[in-house]
């Protein structure tokens, strides 16, 4: 198997609905912002389709915050109309995955930009087939991880249970993001015992906001140590 190594990011979370797509789109517009030609994919997403331009809102979300265009099938190869892993919606919609695609497509992104940010579908153990999981995927484009995670209780178990499987499979985390999207935890204490407890920086904390805009997102995001690591 390929790997492809250059200067490139693969961003998980550690469950759903934890801003995962929030943070990346913020990402790839401060990035812009900063003259570097920044490309997105999404290999495989799920859900309600769209009725114009890309199918998945998600997608849509990364294009326009990195103002490319690409076609849909190299930014977002598989998507599949129901809510679910890609396991499960390809067995229902009678759907064949070819890994392999992904691999190839993702290599030709990545020729025409400084950086492509891939943003995952789910967690890192999230299914795409009965034996390649997310961990899988990232594993064989060489890319190193920036984990969103929540600041609700059980964050800690989540977090630690995604670094786990990282490092079981070889892949490298170069930071969290806290992402406040409901109250839970004390955000300085969960830093402090993630770093504690995996070894592992936290480079932003995105504090709790009502609707917050991707301006607001970004305006947290662009001074953090986490566009110092991107670029």
């Amino acid at each position: 198997m390929m790997l492809f190594l250059l200067r490139s990011w693969f961003f998980s979370a550690t469950d759903t609905g934890v801003g995962k797509t929030t943070v990346t789109a913020a990402c790839a517009r401060i990035l812009r912002t900063k003259g570097i030609n920044v490309g997105i994919m999404k290999p495989y997403a799920s859900g309600v389709a769209r009725q114009s331009g890309y199918k998945s809102e998600d997608v849509a979300i990364l294009a326009d915050a990195a103002g490319v265009s690409d076609d849909e099938d190299l930014v977002n190869p598989y998507f599949f109309p129901i809510a679910a892993s890609p396991y499960t919606a390809a067995a229902k919609l009678g759907i064949s995955i070819d890994t392999d695609s992904v691999l190839a497509k993702f290599e030709r992104l990545q020729a025409s930009y400084d950086i492509l940010l891939v943003e995952g579908i789910g967690g890192v153990l999230t299914p795409i087939t009965k034996d390649y999981f997310v961990a899988d995927l990232i594993k064989n484009l060489g890319l190193d991880v920036i984990l969103v995670c929540s600041s609700r209780i059980g964050t800690i178990n989540h977090t630690l249970l995604s670094c786990t499987t990282c490092a079981k499979y070889g892949i490298r985390v170069r930071g969290l993001v806290i992402n406040e999207v409901e109250k839970g935890y004390d955000l300085s204490e969960l830093q402090s015992d993630l770093l504690n407890l995996s070894g592992i920086d936290t480079v932003c904390i995105i504090p709790h906001m009502k609707n917050p805009s991707m301006f607001e997102t970004s305006q947290i995001i662009k001074d953090s140590k986490l566009i110092s690591i991107l670029s």
